[in-house]
């Protein structure tokens, strides 16, 4: 499959996401559970079945539980930023994980970010901000929730770019059942800290957290891991800046949400940053292809 195809077909699959939340009464972090286990149980029988389930090297096995930890983390943190902000501020600070991923690709990976990269990068967040509104920007509050937005989206860009090597050296399906067994426990644990509900949910919530595990979690990553094995990490997350585009067009579709002249004002900005870095890309591969 082209990587690019994968990478939009796992950009929907997440999109849909925070509708699922928003339309179902449940805490985010159970949410987050139910997404994991039922992600990881969907998963699990087909790779036993058609017995594709490799078992890492031992050197891998670290990076992998390191992976599941802080993608568990990373969701955990996300929720606790919004209680103790509010979700503008939170969306914002996470989504700045793009620059993160720069950072940590020109220091620990030998594919350097191009200047294409941060050019996008500015144009995109810049998008970001015109979405959620300029004023909420400025009225920023270095609190608990500003520190705890600020290490969720860190937390994203560290899963980009340690899961990447490994992607190189194992196959995609093995990789996920590991990692999202560990998010699960990880996840269950942090349940029971803090006094989350798991359990006595009506039928139709049960549905949700299946359409969760397996369109979210299991196709969703699925296909974002497969774009990032096959592309740079440092694109495929940027990419992923315009989820916030494709939950807006689902909220409005599913939920009856109003789109603004100043939300799709920012989708375009947020896209046309996007659609820089492809462009250079493929400017270039063009030229070297002529040589």
């Amino acid at each position: 499959m082209n990587p690019r195809v994968s990478l939009l077909i796992g950009l929907v699959s997440i999109s849909i996401f925070p509708v699922l939340v928003k339309w179902a009464p449940v805490s985010g972090i159970t949410s987050a559970f139910y997404r994991m286990l039922f992600g990881f149980l969907f998963l699990l029988p087909g790779m036993l079945y058609t017995r594709k389930f490799n078992w890492p090297a031992k050197n891998l096995w670290i990076p992998i539980v390191l992976c599941g930890i802080i993608f568990a983390t990373d969701i955990a943190v996300w929720n606790l930023s919004i209680h103790y902000s509010n979700a503008t501020q939170a969306t914002l600070l996470t989504n700045l994980a793009p620059a993160w991923v720069g950072v940590g690709s020109f220091f620990f990976l030998n594919n350097k970010p191009k200047a294409s990269f941060w050019i996008g990068t500015l144009i995109a967040v810049a998008g970001m901000v015109v979405l959620i509104g300029p004023a909420a920007f400025f009225e920023m509050r270095l609190d608990k929730g500003f520190a705890l937005a600020l290490l969720s989206g860190m937390l994203y860009a560290s899963y980009m770019l340690i899961s990447k090597p490994i992607l190189n050296r194992l196959n995609i399906g093995s990789f996920m059942t590991i990692s999202m067994a560990v998010s699960s426990v990880f996840l269950l644990i942090v349940c029971l800290i803090f006094g989350e509900p798991l359990w006595n949910f009506t039928p139709a919530i049960w549905a949700v957290f299946a359409v969760q595990g397996l369109i979210c979690q299991l196709i969703g990553w699925l296909a974002i891991s497969y774009a990032v094995q096959k592309m740079d990490a440092q694109r495929v997350s940027l990419s992923l800046l315009s989820q916030a585009v494709v939950t807006g067009l689902l909220a409005w579709v599913f939920i009856d949400e109003k789109i603004t002249w100043q939300m799709i004002l920012g989708g375009v900005i947020i896209l046309t940053g996007i659609a820089i870095t492809f462009q250079k890309s493929r400017n270039r591969a063009d030229s070297e292809s002529s040589l």
